[in-house]
């Protein structure tokens, strides 16, 4: 069993596993790899039984015909995808999914939610899978050869810190499948956090008060010393980092250190922390 703070926020089955990257010519053994790998992500590590994998996709896949983008791309718009994530579920619920699935983070606010769900109205579903498949950003992040993965919860993939803690709202539960892991189910989970740009507590699965569902979104006070007008005082865990930082040394490499930041500086001391080398273990408001 993994320990530090992957396991302690819940995110160890990605932290532990590291991209898959297809190289053509390989074993047909390695080609089945990948497939796994895609089926796992796209549909949200839910379970796929023999009469539903894509044979005609996997075999073009495994003749060199398809690069792993394109089989992603098989994958998103099959009926086994359209059924499970989009026909079933609500609008925003759909979307925010294929945010996991394709892109493996939260949408950044609610002007990138309503510019697919405009995509949805105008062009349709297979349109809306291709606007993230030919995105820059997939490009630039996995290429043609690489699966997606969740990567919502490391800094380089996100802009701001509201949808840092989104993150852990959308993939908790990763052990079972997007839907089937969340108490949220096929109902838009993140819908209301988008629109108001509400941050959520990001603490331990196993932790007094955690749970895998939206939190209520009431008005926020102003409560603790130093806090601002626009929201409450934040505790910040840090501990140390065990991948690649800017720092060859981390200043939280020995151990955890805390921080009671107010709401309108936790973005700023985000950042300065990671490009100081820590990693936050916990964010709660006090």
């Amino acid at each position: 069993m993994p320990f530090g703070p992957a396991s302690r926020l819940g995110v160890s089955l990605f932290e532990e596993t590291p991209p898959v990257e297809w190289v053509p010519g390989r074993s047909q053994e390695e080609a089945e790899t990948i497939i796994r790998a895609v089926y796992r992500q796209v549909l949200g590590n839910a379970y796929v039984m023999e009469s539903e994998r894509l044979t005609v996709p996997e075999s073009q896949f495994k003749r060199g015909e398809l690069s792993v983008r394109e089989f992603v791309r098989a994958v998103a718009k099959s009926e086994l995808y359209r059924s499970r994530f989009f026909t079933s579920c609500a609008r925003y619920r759909a979307i925010e999914l294929n945010f996991r699935h394709l892109l493996g983070r939260p949408p950044l606010d609610l002007e990138e939610m309503r510019s697919h769900s405009t995509i949805l109205d105008t062009q349709g579903f297979e349109a809306e899978i291709d606007s993230y498949l030919d995105s820059d950003e997939y490009q630039s992040t996995f290429g043609e050869n690489i699966v997606p993965y969740i990567r919502g919860y490391k800094t380089e993939a996100l802009q701001s810190m509201v949808q840092f803690t989104h993150t852990f709202q959308l993939v908790r539960g990763a052990s079972s499948s997007s839907l089937k892991g969340d108490l949220s189910g096929k109902a838009p989970k993140l819908n209301s956090l988008v629109i108001q740009s509400t941050p959520t507590a990001v603490i331990s699965p196993a932790s007094a008060g955690a749970t895998f569902s939206t939190p209520p979104t009431g008005a926020r006070t102003r409560l603790g010393v130093d806090a601002s007008a626009g929201g409450k005082v934040y505790r910040i865990e840090v501990t140390g980092y065990r991948a690649k930082t800017f720092n060859s040394i981390s200043k939280f490499r020995r151990s955890n250190q805390v921080f009671l930041v107010p709401y309108d500086k936790l973005s700023q001391e985000y950042q300065r922390i990671h490009q100081q080398g820590g990693v936050i273990a916990s964010i709660t408001a006090v």
